[in-house]
């Protein structure tokens, strides 16, 4: 029996469930996307695709179990008495609490963990129906309150375990080498092997109870495990070593991407002659662009006297860099981005252009010429809140702005780290697509539960008007539509917390990015086999110091930015179930008049 009567107590929790799922993509998709895109392995709109691929794939198979934990495991059933009706307006207070903080984070650059402050507001909310004594404040057989929050210590300790071990292990099998370039190539067939094999594991074992998953026999999970991670490993002895071997070790120049499918014919193919460097990209953290000369020789005469000029006011104006406060250099180093984009063609810079071309005059909103403003700027807003994140420099903005306080410090940070051959690191670069592919993966069977826990519960509710029907399975459709609000959260808004992490935080390259994010990965996964929800972002953040300091010093790591993370953290739990708690003790107690 459907719940007419409170089909907009649906409505309002649905909103809030894709407004969390988005917020998720924002926040921690981003964090987690944030490694790759900082060692120059992928581009942000390459992560957009793959973030959006296997994000789904990882919610849709795995996602449900974590979701089972949030929806029953912190407030029992009978604490609703059997009142479908108060189920569905604690899980939407639930849901509108955490996506409101969340977002006001995101907004702000504060990197938060959306699997706690959901948690935290569940518990607030739980607090505010039944009572303290109600929520499963204990262990509760590991997924009570108690196990979820030990997560909080123990995830990016373990995290950062995984990812330094691994990391060393490159480090000593590739780096500390003479000649480190053959190793990198012969033994990258070993990093396909365990990515892959994680990934397999973690679908194959305990999965998805809608995919026919949820109970399979010991042979089946070891035969499809191991075969498919073999299986992969012999593709890439087959088609991706003979490649990287005719590109960094022949150094090859001619060889095309496609060329991959010729296999160990490109061993027979001839070496060239008088090729001294492999021509691979420049993974440096920060750039210092040396085809400059070159790409302007090609150019018309006005435009390389318009580019001297330029050049003259740039240098006029860094003379002065000392008498200017910080605020202002960050406002610079913004604006000229912005005159950037306004000369670019395409949607986006005439959206730019419309914008910087009228401006909101002074007054209120209201009045006449404002109102006009805003209806003429609306199309140009929605542009580019779509497209303004694939041209932001994200690299910029992590190593910070010359003559900053927090550009020195991270100048500091860089010069602590060891900077690898590039031919290295090109031969990581490959490996790091499948990690962080196994990373949205692992983000994707692990976060989903945080936005889709409550909503099946007030789907469920509302469906069958018993609140014991929250036990029901998660639909597929939930999974899908959730993850694709997680997809959309990274391609519009992920840029705002990709700035403040990745090289942020320590210096990135690929063979550092691989084991970080297979760190992580490995963590997220192994608690979700045990259905425990864990931050993703507190994974990747943990791994991440873990490789920083395998850089041999203290001063590899940006801790000013570690000690943020932290107490983002921490104050994420009391205010997210403040608001849970306070919004729906105001509900729930709300008087009326009497009929």
């Amino acid at each position: 029996m459907v719940l007419s009567e409170y089909t907009y107590i649906f409505a309002i929790g649905t909103m809030f469930a894709m407004l969390d799922a988005y917020n998720n993509g924002a926040n921690d998709v981003a964090n987690a996307w944030a490694t790759s895109v900082s060692s120059r392995s992928i581009s942000y709109r390459q992560a957009m695709i793959f973030g959006t691929v296997f994000e789904m794939l990882g919610a849709i198979t795995v996602g449900a179990r974590t979701a089972d934990t949030i929806k029953n495991k912190i407030i029992p059933n009978d604490a609703f008495k059997g009142d479908a009706g108060v189920q569905m307006l604690a899980f939407t207070c639930a849901l509108a609490a955490a996506s409101t903080w969340v977002m006001w984070c995101t907004k702000h650059s504060a990197h938060v963990s959306s699997t706690y402050s959901l948690v935290s507001a569940v518990a607030g909310v739980g607090v505010a129906t039944a009572g303290a004594s109600k929520v499963q404040w204990g262990w509760n057989g590991g997924q009570g309150l108690g196990a979820i929050f030990a997560g909080l210590g123990m995830a990016p300790a373990i995290a950062a375990g995984f990812g330094a071990t691994i990391f060393m292990l490159i480090k000593t099998v590739v780096h500390m080498r003479q000649n480190p370039v053959p190793w990198a190539v012969y033994s990258s067939p070993l990093w396909f092997l365990i990515a892959a094999t994680i990934c397999t594991l973690s679908i194959v074992y305990k999965g998805s109870p809608n995919l026919g998953l949820g109970k399979k026999p010991a042979w089946y999970i070891a035969s499809v495990t191991l075969g498919t991670g073999f299986g992969v490993c012999l593709l890439s002895c087959l088609f991706f070593v003979p490649f990287v071997h005719a590109k960094i070790i022949k150094k090859d120049h001619s060889v095309k991407w496609w060329m991959f499918v010729m296999g160990p014919l490109l061993f027979t193919r001839p070496a060239p002659e008088g090729s001294e460097v492999a021509k691979v990209p420049d993974y440096a953290v920060v750039q210092h662009d040396e085809d400059m000369d070159s790409a302007a020789s090609t150019r018309s005469a006005d435009s390389v006297e318009a580019d001297a000029e330029n050049e003259k006011r740039a240098v006029a104006t860094e003379t002065n860099v000392g008498q200017l406060s910080y605020k202002e250099l960050m406002a610079r180093g913004e604006e000229r981005f912005h005159a950037k984009l306004r000369k670019g063609r395409g949607p986006l810079g005439w959206a730019m252009r419309t914008l910087h071309n009228n401006p909101m005059g002074s007054g209120e909103i209201y009045e006449r010429k404002n109102m006009i403003l805003a209806v003429k700027r609306l199309p140009a807003q929605i542009v580019v809140g779509l497209l303004y994140g694939l041209h932001y420099d994200i690299h910029a903005a992590q190593s910070g702005v010359h003559g900053t306080p927090e550009g020195e410090r991270m100048a500091r940070v860089y010069e602590m780290a060891p900077k690898y051959p590039n031919e290295v690191e090109h031969t990581y670069s490959f490996v790091q697509v499948l990690t962080a592919c196994t990373a949205s993966f692992a983000h994707g069977a692990n976060d989903i539960g945080n936005s889709v826990g409550p909503w099946a519960v007030i789907y469920s509710a509302w469906t069958t008007g018993e609140a014991a029907k929250a036990k029901a399975p998660v639909p597929i459709w939930q999974l899908a539509v959730l993850s694709a609000c997680i997809s959309v959260g990274l391609i519009t808004y992920g840029y705002n917390i990709m700035k403040v992490m990745g090289n942020k935080i320590t210096y990135h390259s690929p063979s550092r990015g691989c084991s970080m994010e297979m760190g992580a990965a490995i963590t997220v996964l192994v608690f979700s086999q045990y259905k425990l929800p864990v931050s993703t972002s507190m994974c990747i953040t943990g791994a991440t110091v873990g490789v920083g300091l395998c850089n041999g010093s203290l001063k590899a790591v940006n801790w000013q930015r570690v000690g943020l993370l932290m107490l983002s953290w921490i104050m994420t739990i009391p205010i997210a179930g403040t608001l849970g708690g306070c919004l729906m003790g105001i509900l729930l107690n709300t008087p009326h008049f009497s009929s």
